[in-house]
């Protein structure tokens, strides 16, 4: 692991990946700090990371989009296939590297709580609790998108995907006020995940049967449900989607309470995503 870590890291920063990613970052950093805390006479850090969450939209998926589509557009997975290599040290060498570029500028934001703390009372447990949820916020995200690199050998279409993919994630609150709270619209909702979820299956194993099965063990169980107590669905699928809103997890953070359970939740994302690629690696390997 350590040694495709070692060549991914220094990857990002031979073709200029990295520091276009660590500079947009400090950049929009920078505009919002201006804005919200000296302009805005603010020393609340955490107001400013808040605002922030809506680049990683942008860079997100600039930073992840060659991590597995570049090796198999250019074959060079062959490669590190026929080396003495577990999927796993392969994905997570991958991804630590890509987490390391992140906390780079993540490092150098940790700063300013401390330059603020000269125009004002910071409170710095808020600010670096905030910073924090901001950093495994952003490991998820790569873990996201890196699953989406997975899935294909264009890094434009893992862009796009990583792209509608986190733009979901981040209207999600704002969907779940939209849906219905009808049992009908929860069933309905929740028969597309179902669907979403035997997609992925497919990806993962090309395998119709399998594909299949793991639709029919989502799709009976739920109809079932659905048949005998149908006053449960009501205004459960608006309520999952607020409860699963990735973005909206840093909010009590930003407004000082420490969140274990979005801590947790964070790396619980962080680690199926990853392990969906280490899946979607394996299935290529033996292809």
């Amino acid at each position: 692991m350590i040694a495709v870590y070692k060549k991914e890291l220094k990857s990002y920063f031979i073709n200029m990946s990295g520091y276009i990613f660590i500079a947009a970052l400090l950049l929009f950093a920078g505009i919002f700090v201006t804005a919200l805390n000296l302009r805005g006479r603010s020393a609340a850090f955490e107001y400013a990371l808040s605002n922030m969450t809506l680049v990683f939209l942008f860079i997100m998926p600039i930073l992840t989009m060659r991590s597995l589509a570049e090796e198999r557009h250019s074959r060079t997975d062959q490669l590190l296939y026929s080396l003495p290599l577990r999927v796993s040290d392969i994905v997570l060498g991958k991804f630590f590297a890509m987490l390391t570029v992140f906390l780079i500028p993540v490092a150098i934001m940790a700063v300013y709580p401390i330059i603020l703390s000269a125009f004002g009372t910071v409170n710095f447990a808020a600010a670096y609790g905030a910073l924090l949820a901001f950093f495994l916020l952003g490991a998820a995200l790569i873990a996201i998108c890196m699953f989406m690199s997975a899935l294909t050998e264009s890094q434009i279409i893992a862009a796009v995907l990583s792209f509608g993919v986190l733009l979901l994630c981040y209207l999600m609150n704002g969907i779940a006020l939209l849906i219905p709270t009808t049992a009908i619209a929860s069933f309905v909702g929740l028969l597309v995940c179902a669907m979403l979820f035997a997609l992925i299956v497919w990806f993962l194993t090309r395998n119709s049967v399998v594909t299949l099965i793991a639709a029919a063990l989502c799709v009976l169980p739920l109809s079932g449900f659905y048949y005998f107590n149908r006053p449960a669905f009501e205004g459960l699928f608006p309520d999952l989607l607020s409860t699963l809103s990735v973005f909206d997890r840093l909010n009590n953070f930003i407004l000082g309470i420490f969140d274990v359970g979005a801590i947790v939740y964070y790396l619980s994302l962080t680690v199926f995503f990853l392990f969906l690629s280490m899946q979607s690696v394996e299935k290529r390997r033996w292809s």
